[in-house]
């Protein structure tokens, strides 16, 4: 089975969340049940994604970058955070106490050295902190992993 990762932009307005999970069922449509997909479970893109994968009858893993990871995510995100974790079969906890750049890189370099494959939810622009988006692509990029960049057209951030 294909293990698929997912990096990606946070914070998504409505319109761009619907384009972008369309775009993402649509990519991960031709794998079915036969992948893994692995996810940080973040609001935004990270979601999206994990919610594919679950609804297509795939295995879910789930990498954590810090101990204080859900707690620095946006409250009204942490039921689906919570139920995206409880249906992960597998949970990659990183030894990082906060929730920071450095955390949030070194689960994006986990996750892109057990996928086969990255799909980025990505407009393109240099990465807005250390361990963003762009970071974990050129990350990707580095070690010749296949990355498919997912961006609806004209949305912007």
């Amino acid at each position: 089975m294909i293990r698929i990762g997912i990096t990606g932009h946070r914070d998504l307005t409505p319109d761009v969340s619907g384009a972008v999970a369309d775009l993402v069922k649509a990519h991960l449509a031709p794998y079915g049940c036969e992948m893994v997909g692995l996810s940080c479970l973040a609001d935004g893109a990270d979601a999206v994604f994990a919610q594919a994968v679950v609804a297509a009858g795939a295995p879910l893993e789930a990498i954590i970058p810090a101990t204080g990871y859900r707690k620095a995510l946006p409250t009204e995100h942490h039921p689906v955070y919570d139920q995206l974790l409880d249906q992960a079969v597998r949970v990659h906890e990183l030894p990082h106490s906060e929730s920071e750049p450095r955390a949030h890189m070194a689960a994006g370099r986990v996750l892109v050295e057990e996928c086969d494959h990255l799909v980025a939810v990505w407009d393109g622009e240099p990465a807005r902190g250390p361990g963003g988006t762009a970071d974990v692509v050129a990350y990707a990029r580095a070690l010749d992993r296949p990355v498919t960049v997912l961006w609806p057209e004209g949305a912007r951030r």
